[in-house]
């Protein structure tokens, strides 16, 4: 019976050792020579601090900001561990809305939502990117449409031209992969920190 046992765990002893330590090692080595970046999370620095992630989107409320996607990812409520509340782009528990397209809620914010946005700029449709959430709700990334829909909010708050702006957003642009895959995109932090950078308003609430 020695003689069948002994192979099974031999073959055990062997595969865990392979796959369990061998191949991740040298995956991650190769990920820190190759890709380092991307390995260590593609964080994004400012002034030697790090503040975020091109993978993770962020709240930006002011008038003087690009605005991401609505998130619905929530926390435990500190004032009671039975209930949840809500807590856009929690990292920590990457979620999406469970509410369908019958939910009276669910409709009625996305109607309010969009009523707000009308408000900035009249003249043209809501680009839907705006008013509803990502599968994750840790998406950091908006259509060109849904940063161009913001410009005369911004360039109000500013005081920039729109055309100015424009340029902004254009050179902020992420084009589809080997031109066929995926969408065109902007990173909403990366947009606000060239924005920042190019228009700064000592006034404006930093990110």
């Amino acid at each position: 019976m020695l003689k069948q046992i002994r192979p099974a765990f031999v073959m055990i002893a062997a595969f865990t050792l392979v796959t369990g330590l061998i191949y991740p090692l040298v995956m991650t080595g190769i990920a820190q020579v190759v890709f380092p970046h991307q390995a260590n999370g593609s964080l994004i620095e400012r002034d030697g601090k790090v503040i975020g992630s091109e993978l993770i989107g962020q709240t930006f409320a002011g008038e003087s900001y690009f605005h991401g996607r609505p998130s619905a990812t929530t926390d435990t409520d500190p004032n009671d561990s039975t209930k949840t509340v809500p807590v856009p782009y929690n990292a920590a528990n990457s979620v999406g809305s469970n509410a369908g397209p019958t939910s009276k809620a669910l409709i009625d914010r996305v109607a309010e939502d969009a009523k707000k946005m009308r408000a900035e700029n009249p003249s043209v449709l809501v680009p839907a990117d705006l008013v509803t959430t990502s599968a994750s709700g840790l998406d950091p990334d908006i259509s060109p449409a849904a940063a161009q829909f913001q410009i005369p909010r911004i360039a109000k708050a500013r005081r920039v031209s729109k055309d100015r702006l424009r340029q902004l957003v254009d050179e902020s642009t992420t084009g589809r992969v080997w031109g066929i895959l995926g969408e065109p995109h902007v990173n909403v932090l990366k947009l606000n920190l060239a924005l920042d950078a190019q228009v700064p308003v000592s006034a404006a609430p930093k990110p």
